[in-house]
């Protein structure tokens, strides 16, 4: 039986501690019961996405969320028929309700099978020269620079295995026998780990031409970035959505250092100073449909930004996964110490 109290929030809580509640469990829910145990709503991993996606605040109360109909069984379910109804749904969890409407258990997909694998292919794209980060790059391609004692890409791959991924390629060009030589076969990670070259850079996009063609999603990020997101929270947005991609976009602020102005012709309107914008930047992670590999131009050199043109002009679905986990980019030499202060404070760990 599940310890349901890493699982509950009340009915007047905000977001936030929705958040909170979710990240403390890792398993994507919280159930919202009222004082007698009664499952008043649940609140999911995507949900909250959602809301943010909306610009709701994170301190709103929960009402804020867009409400729909639970998905719940009666406690006593056999495990095999929970097991065929979260597939069949796409669920990774579902609340067990006794006769009264109150709550005795969640039923679990990662509880009910032990060895639960992520049905996708993550690829890393680390053929990068780092060219931002020299000296540091010149004798070490950059997703091998130390990180509190290990690789930056061992970081990643450890992620990806903790995340339940097992099929990891990762993508080369600069000094690759550095990254072969230390990852394998992938073995040791409890991974299974093959390894692309691009003799010339091929883009972010362009990369996945030289892959074997697959039935499953594709996990494809940045290998010069550090982040906690859910990976199992990600695939079970991108197939709620039906998207042809999801873009893991987080919410970033930028200060503007002088007064705008607002003018309607000759007329000034309004003027703000200083002002703080806050807008979605793209973080470096994506999760790709097997049909997007047909949107790829056959030959030279095409990037992630360019593929989401080309998709949208297809009429295809992108869709946008906030990102509220922790998330660092590490293309310059400030995010490189931010990584390092991080690691001090232990904001990498799981």
């Amino acid at each position: 039986m599940t310890e349901l109290t890493g699982f509950v929030v009340a009915p007047d809580a905000s977001i936030r501690e929705a958040m909170a509640c979710i990240d403390r469990n890792a398993h994507g829910i919280a159930l919202v019961v009222d004082a007698e145990g009664r499952l008043v709503m649940t609140v999911t991993d995507g949900d909250i996405r959602r809301a943010l996606l909306r610009k709701v605040a994170p301190d709103s109360p929960l009402s804020s969320l867009e409400r729909r109909e639970p998905v719940t069984a009666p406690a006593g379910t056999a495990s095999a028929d929970l097991i065929r109804e979260m597939t069949t749904r796409s669920l990774r969890h579902i609340p067990l309700i006794d006769r009264d409407g109150r709550v005795t258990d969640v039923a679990l997909l990662d509880d009910l099978v032990r060895q639960y694998e992520l049905p996708l292919t993550a690829v890393v794209m680390a053929g990068g020269y780092g060219t931002r980060l020299r000296p540091l790059t010149d004798d070490m391609p950059k997703p091998m620079l130390p990180v509190a004692g290990k690789p930056l890409l061992e970081h990643i791959v450890e992620q990806l295995s903790a995340n339940g991924i097992r099929r990891v390629n990762l993508t080369t060009h600069y000094k690759p026998e550095a990254i072969s030589g230390h990852f394998g076969d992938g073995s040791r990670y409890g991974l299974d780990i093959g390894y692309t070259h691009e003799d010339e850079p091929l883009g972010t996009a362009g990369a996945l031409r030289l892959l074997e063609e697959s039935d499953e999603p594709l996990l494809v990020m940045n290998g010069d970035i550090l982040t906690r997101v859910d990976f199992r929270a990600m695939l079970d947005f991108h197939r709620e959505h039906a998207a042809a991609m999801t873009v893991a976009v987080r919410e970033e602020e930028f200060a503007v250092p002088f007064g705008v102005v607002q003018t309607d012709g000759t007329a000034i309107t309004d003027i703000q100073e200083k002002p703080v914008l806050r807008e979605f930047i793209n973080a470096g992670i994506y999760l790709l449909d097997p049909r997007v590999r047909g949107h790829l131009p056959p030959e030279a050199r095409f990037d992630m930004p360019q593929l989401v043109q080309r998709l949208l002009g297809a009429g295809e679905t992108v869709v946008g996964f906030p990102v509220h986990e922790y998330w660092v980019d590490i293309g310059e030499l400030t995010g490189y110490e931010q990584a390092g202060h991080d690691a001090a404070s232990g904001k990498l760990e799981p």
